[in-house]
């Protein structure tokens, strides 16, 4: 006969999880000496030797029981079931370790996935991370305005996308330029825009849809802060008739500053 110690020892477990497996029912109380110690015999060895195997290979203890009473047939059932449990749980928690490495990065965190593959198409373009950061960042606020609207308006982006002007004026966005007034890049810049806007109205595509004015009016502030010689180009693009970067406008003939 075995002291719960020896038990413990012969099949590779802790004396608190002898006691353990006994509180919920899987191993039997077995019968006490005449100082009120338990006492094992080879059965229970056996029993607890199962028990721990089936727990070691990933059976959840509320399973076990029904698997150490099967017969053959119920116990091959019994273990392809956990087995597909168990893939299912495993995929849940590769997602989640893909969730947690896509938030490590900062972009993903609030944004939906289909943001997420523009703003990687945009990487593959060259786009430096001081931009990709300031297109995430809007993205987040456009995203908790009209959430309904994004895959829509993603779509669009990535048609944009195979604009050859679309390309080149990201390609502007590579590093981290210290734009001054007089940089030919500056009149590129507003050229390339200036056609992009022109086909937007053409198009019927003037931005902004579902936005309120202050809204607008944040977002372009915050291009103007943070984009390289965004004010130049907008006071570029204003003499020549147009107005507004998130929201596309003509501006009338009598409000131009006109130069002689």
């Amino acid at each position: 006969m075995l002291t719960i110690s020896q038990l413990a020892a012969y099949a590779g477990v802790t004396v608190r999880a002898v006691r353990h497996y006994h509180k919920v029912g899987l191993l039997p109380e077995p019968e006490r000496d005449r100082s009120g110690y338990r006492i094992y015999d080879a059965a229970a060895v056996v029993r607890l030797i199962r028990i721990r195997t089936l727990a070691d290979a990933g059976v959840p203890l509320a399973r076990v029981q029904e698997l150490l009473d099967a017969g053959p047939e119920e116990f091959a059932s019994g273990t392809q079931e956990i087995d597909k449990d168990l893939r299912a749980e495993i995929r849940r928690l590769r997602d989640t370790r893909s969730r947690l490495a896509r938030l490590a990065a900062g972009e993903h965190l609030a944004l939906p996935q289909s943001v997420v593959g523009y703003l990687d198409r945009l990487r593959g373009l060259g786009v430096g991370e001081r931009y990709i950061e300031l297109e995430r960042d809007a993205w987040i606020m456009i995203a908790a305005q009209v959430p309904h609207l994004i895959d829509s308006v993603i779509a669009k982006k990535h048609q944009e996308l195979d604009d050859p002007d679309m390309v080149r004026l990201y390609s502007f966005f590579t590093g981290e330029p210290d734009w001054q007034a007089g940089d030919p890049r500056i009149i590129e810049v507003a050229d390339i825009l200036e056609r992009l806007m022109i086909r937007a109205v053409e198009a019927g595509e003037t931005g902004a849809d579902g936005f309120d004015d202050q809204f607008v009016a944040l977002m372009d502030s915050t291009m103007l802060e943070s984009a390289p010689g965004a004010e130049l180009v907008l006071a570029i693009l204003k003499e020549r008739g147009w107005s507004g970067w998130t929201r596309i406008e003509r501006v009338p003939a009598d409000r131009l500053n006109t130069h002689t």
